[in-house]
């Protein structure tokens, strides 16, 4: 058995960042228990282009790419692009996590036939597809804590109080201190701390 996430934004969101923090942290929980795959398939060669990072956790995973229909996980850091893999990818029993806050990709912005759909209708289609959908304004959350950098850490805040994600508290905390710069260690913690809150009033 595999377990399949997306973390889906546009460049300069820290999407990627939050796809190998999660594998990073399922490595030191599980080490030897099973393989941790991680791909990008959009990449972020573009700040403001579309980002896709997969992770895969398993004993036969050799592949980072996931199947159709596997993601248990979809954690979007921008409305458009969780819609945009949670239609493909999405499982039939798979949750989202959303952050409500669009922020329109290149694609978009250059014009041509694409129109950004209203936020509450990419949150209705993610519902016709997965068992659950958790939506909430993770930017304000962001500035809240101290900085709209921190959205990658109210995300995966969110994302572990999901249940979803198979290592402890402590062990996450502890890969998210090492990936921020020092000084913002405390802005990171809080903002972590807020994006477990949110999920909470969320499903409650």
């Amino acid at each position: 058995m595999s377990k399949n996430y997306i973390i889906a934004g546009i460049g300069g969101q820290g999407s990627i960042k939050v796809s190998h923090m999660i594998a990073e942290a399922a490595i030191r929980a599980n080490s030897g228990k099973f393989n941790v795959r991680v791909g990008e398939t959009f990449g972020a060669a573009q700040r403001g282009g579309a980002v896709a990072s997969h992770v895969r956790l398993g004993e036969d995973v050799y592949s980072p790419l996931l199947g159709l229909g596997t993601a248990e996980l979809v954690l979007a850091l921008e409305p458009l692009e969780g819609l945009r893999v949670g239609l493909p990818y999405l499982a039939e029993d798979g949750v989202v996590i959303i952050n409500t806050v669009k922020q329109e990709p290149v694609d978009v912005k250059i014009g041509g036939d694409l129109k950004y759909p209203e936020v509450d209708d990419i949150i209705k289609a993610l519902k016709a597809i997965g068992r659950k959908v958790v939506a909430f304004d993770g930017s304000e959350l962001a500035a809240q804590a101290g900085t709209n950098k921190a959205l990658s850490a109210v995300m995966m805040g969110a994302a572990f109080e999901s249940g979803l994600l198979p290592f402890d508290e402590e062990t996450i905390l502890q890969v998210l201190k090492e990936n921020v710069p020092a000084k913002t260690i405390d802005t990171n913690m809080e903002a972590f701390r807020l994006g477990k809150e949110a999920y909470k009033s969320a499903v409650s």
